[in-house]
């Protein structure tokens, strides 16, 4: 059965991500009005989608009272004042990772969202990943056992910014999925990082994790590699499992065993890996739909604005920790 949602959505930036968000605003049947700043872009878009409003104005977004919710797709450095002003006009809001760049700011939405009753949802867009929404099962289940340790690496030659390091770009759809499946926060977080391009702007990062249970992750980002590479690795006692979304096997768990011989010598025991089956879906789709659900059922998102806040402390004490070496 297909929902029906009401178009009172407003996407605010459709460039290069932002257009993807417009097409599934679009399909989903919320999408009531489309704005950028580039009126050429607007031109363009008008062609494909003849039956959205398009304006270059944020102005008029905020004061139409058809209008009801509101999705940022806007440089980071915008999030914070457009996402307070789409509240304090009484919009729902949709805001693009990172919430915010400070958990002050991010502290302050969430403050306002709650005093003004309107919903705030970060796109933590792999929290709505299939494949990783099974990871979590096999998690809670047992099938992996308790948990020692987890990592990940986002890798790439692509997109460079002069205006926005790679931890802030990267990181946080990794930190969000790390403490969604431990279901915790870090006790301790250390980083380092390098400058290669642009002096104070970092290409590669190294984050490490620790949490209580002495589980220990690290998250390894850069846009200065070969090749690109998104994998999550999850190790437990009993098995190990791989997300990938490079490939087409998205979910690998490897049921590897060590044992000890002698009592003190430990002895990998390897086998087959089993491809977790996990079902198809877009997950901007679903993360998009869970927007529309939550306002229409006046539900808490999963990636709401705490959750969001809980990122961002781990990304500024990321920053903290590099930029003082310790």
């Amino acid at each position: 059965m297909t929902t029906t949602f009401n178009r009172d959505t407003a996407l605010v930036g459709f460039g290069y991500w932002g257009k993807n968000i417009l097409r599934n605003l679009h399909e989903i049947g919320t999408l009531h009005t489309a704005c950028d700043s580039s009126t050429e872009n607007i031109e363009a878009f008008k062609l494909k989608y003849p039956d959205v409003n398009f304006t270059d104005s944020f102005d008029e977004v905020l004061a139409n009272g058809e209008i009801k919710a509101v999705a940022l797709a806007t440089p980071a450095v915008t999030h914070f004042d457009m996402a307070r002003r789409a509240i304090m006009a009484g919009k729902d809001v949709f805001v693009e990772k990172p919430l915010s760049l400070t958990v002050e700011d991010g502290t302050k939405l969430n403050a306002i969202a709650k005093e003004n009753g309107r919903i705030i949802m970060v796109g933590h867009i792999l929290q709505y990943h299939t494949a990783v929404i099974k990871l979590k099962e096999l998690i809670d289940n047992g099938t992996l056992g308790d948990i020692e340790y987890i990592y990940s690496n986002r890798l790439n030659i692509g997109k460079l910014r002069t205006e926005e390091n790679i931890l802030w770009s990267f990181a946080p759809h990794d930190i969000s999925v790390i403490l969604m499946l431990l279901g915790k926060e870090p006790t301790t977080v250390s980083a380092s990082g390098s400058a290669s391009l642009t002096e104070g702007i970092y290409d590669t990062t190294m984050t490490t994790l620790e949490f209580e249970g002495n589980v220990k992750g690290h998250i390894f980002v850069s846009w200065l590699h070969p090749f690109k590479e998104q994998k999550l690795v999850v190790i437990g006692k009993k098995a190990m499992a791989v997300f990938d979304d490079i490939i087409e096997e998205k979910l690998l768990l490897y049921p590897h065993k060590i044992e000890w011989q002698e009592g003190n010598i430990p002895v990998a025991r390897k086998a087959e890996h089993e491809v977790v089956e996990v079902t198809a879906g877009e997950p901007l789709r679903a993360e998009l739909e869970e927007f529309a659900i939550c306002r229409a059922e006046g539900r808490t998102p999963k990636t709401d604005g705490e959750e969001g806040l809980r990122v961002l402390k781990v990304l500024e004490a990321a920053e903290k920790s590099i930029a003082e070496g310790k």
